[in-house]
């Protein structure tokens, strides 16, 4: 997640998503996995949708609310962090890799992972909201390892009995290359009882929001799903 990016399309799908397990009574942890801004691209401009009515009548709040944020000029994930948008805990301190050696690297992100694990201690279920996704090995201790999460890390929060959702962008692939990213995270040894369940946000900018499901938390987060599927939700998001 960047700055820049706020209240796009991506934090309406994502919060949206996170507003309905909240309402099923599912207490909410958010790791934005905060990045510093970029500027070689366009990326956060999919704010057409807060002209389209088809995506108020999704949550005509949460569009409210974020149309705001994105017209006041002040696009900062903090805007976002209030009990209005969603009743939740958030992490938002930055991982910044800038000028850093690898060894600085490894440090850098243990001590800040650290910080996000007693920040979210406690909820239902913890999002981590990384600009690309799951890692990749070509981005394996790279400077730009901080734009993904690790296997690792989803496994530490689910230690601590939370469902994990993570988010994934779309790259070139299908999604089967994504859901069996998923099946082969579901194998760790680390995530014991986990189950999966992937969604796919089809409009404007695709993405997947893919979940390690705690066993106690299976049937709340199925029938929660279903539920937001058969709302106007059901013409963005699909099951996979």
């Amino acid at each position: 997640m960047q700055n820049r990016y706020t209240g796009d399309i991506g934090d309406f799908s994502k919060l949206g998503l996170l507003r309905v397990l909240r309402a099923a009574g599912l207490s909410i942890g958010l790791n934005w996995y905060l990045t510093p801004d970029e500027t070689h691209n366009g990326d956060g401009r999919h704010i057409g949708y807060l002209d389209q009515e088809e995506y108020r009548e999704c949550d005509p709040h949460l569009w409210l609310g974020l149309r705001d944020i994105v017209k006041s000029g002040q696009r900062e994930v903090r805007r976002m962090e209030n009990n209005s948008i969603l009743q939740a805990t958030f992490f938002s301190d930055c991982l910044d890799f800038a000028g850093k050696t690898k060894a600085q690297r490894v440090a850098c992100r243990s001590e800040w992972f650290a910080r996000s694990l007693d920040a979210v201690s406690g909820c239902d279920v913890v999002c981590v909201d990384p600009d690309n996704g799951l890692i990749v090995p070509s981005a394996m201790e790279s400077p730009k390892e901080n734009k993904y999460v690790l296997p690792q890390e989803i496994a530490s929060y689910y230690a601590q009995g939370s469902t994990v959702v993570y988010y994934q962008h779309k790259a070139r692939r299908k999604d089967p290359f994504y859901t069996r990213q998923l099946d082969e995270l579901l194998g760790r040894a680390d995530l014991p009882g986990a189950s999966g369940l992937a969604l796919k946000f089809n409009k404007v900018s695709q993405r997947y929001y893919l979940f390690a499901v705690q066993p106690q938390h299976r049937k709340t987060i199925e029938m929660a799903v279903h539920d937001m599927l058969s709302t106007a939700w059901g013409d963005h998001f699909r099951l996979l």
